[in-house]
């Protein structure tokens, strides 16, 4: 299937859904699929670079919260509408992205995770000191009075949304992988020096990586002020963004578009029905114990078994 098939596909399914949820009456279901979609987006977003490209990012929280407080501050200025502050998230964290590609991807392995991470703790001290977006205390954003398009409730709304932006995110992480550019990825990934000896163009390639892969996580945490009406930096810069983000597509499996969203639809589900059977508070522990049992017996994850038992079929 070509690339714009693919597209007519995914954004036709995403309608659909959207189309068939309305049918449904319990309010848990839109708050649970909005989370869940939510990690579907940032799963596949750091899959382009940690993924197709071998670099491991620890600062997903970090473009989640641009784009989050991208919200908070357009809301406080100007209150535009939705999709104004989703466009501006998403071009304000793919910034982000570019500059930490361009700074830091000179950087390898381990060294390039620690760079992350600082610029995650670097963002996290300057949003607790800007007072116009809440700083420490937090700031409350209103979900506004009239819905539009015809949704009955707010939450309605931004899970339409997630969804469609979901599919964007799964369409142009198999856009990437399908094209050269997802090729010269793979080349970096599997031996750098040998894609540079080859006539690859490494760093463009990275930083255009970074880039797409941050704007798509800002755009996941675009509608989040509007979903929790309340936000704070620490739950914006939350280590369950970050741990999860790269624990679903090692247990789905990085090296293809479908890995992530499979990991995140399974470990996103299932910390949903352990929050309301149980506690929230046993979320990590379950990706822990996940991660480590696919770590140890399927390093490729489930589209590793899958894969190995189509070989075995062939």
């Amino acid at each position: 299937m070509s690339n714009r098939a693919f597209a007519l596909v995914a954004f036709a399914t995403a309608l659909a859904i959207v189309a068939a949820s309305q049918l449904v009456h319990n309010e848990y279901f839109f708050s649970a699929a909005y989370t869940v979609l939510q990690f579907v987006i940032l799963a596949t977003a750091w899959n382009i670079l940690g993924g197709y490209t071998g670099y491991v990012n620890f600062g997903s929280a970090a473009f989640f919260a641009v784009g989050a407080y991208s919200t908070v501050f357009l809301h406080k200025a100007f209150q535009p509408p939705l999709i104004v502050m989703i466009l501006t998230g998403t071009l304000v964290a793919g910034l982000l992205g570019l500059g930490l590609g361009y700074l830091t991807l000179r950087l390898r392995g381990v060294f390039f995770a620690i760079a992350s991470l600082a610029m995650a703790v670097v963002l996290f001290t300057f949003v607790v000191n800007w007072d116009y977006v809440g700083g420490a205390r937090g700031a409350y954003i209103l979900q506004p009075r009239e819905v539009p398009f015809g949704f009955p409730h707010y939450i309605h709304l931004l899970y339409a949304a997630m969804v469609l932006m979901a599919a964007f995110a799964l369409v142009v992480a198999r856009a990437i992988e399908t094209s050269t550019l997802g090729r010269g990825l793979a080349a970096i990934r599997d031996d750098e020096l040998a894609a540079e000896c080859s006539g690859v163009p490494t760093l463009r390639l990275k930083i255009l990586s970074a880039a797409v892969s941050g704007a798509l996580m800002g755009m996941a945490g675009t509608t989040f002020p509007y979903f929790l009406s309340y936000i704070e930096p620490s739950s914006a810069f939350g280590l369950s963004y970050a741990v999860n983000s790269i624990a679903m597509p090692l247990i789905g499996g990085m090296l293809s578009w479908p890995g992530p969203l499979i990991g995140a639809v399974l470990l996103g589900t299932i910390q949903q029905l352990v929050q309301v059977t149980v506690s929230s508070a046993w979320n990590l522990l379950i990706v822990g114990v996940l991660l480590v049992a696919f770590v140890t017996l399927a390093p490729n994850g489930i589209m590793g078994w899958v894969d190995a038992w189509r070989r075995r079929k062939r």
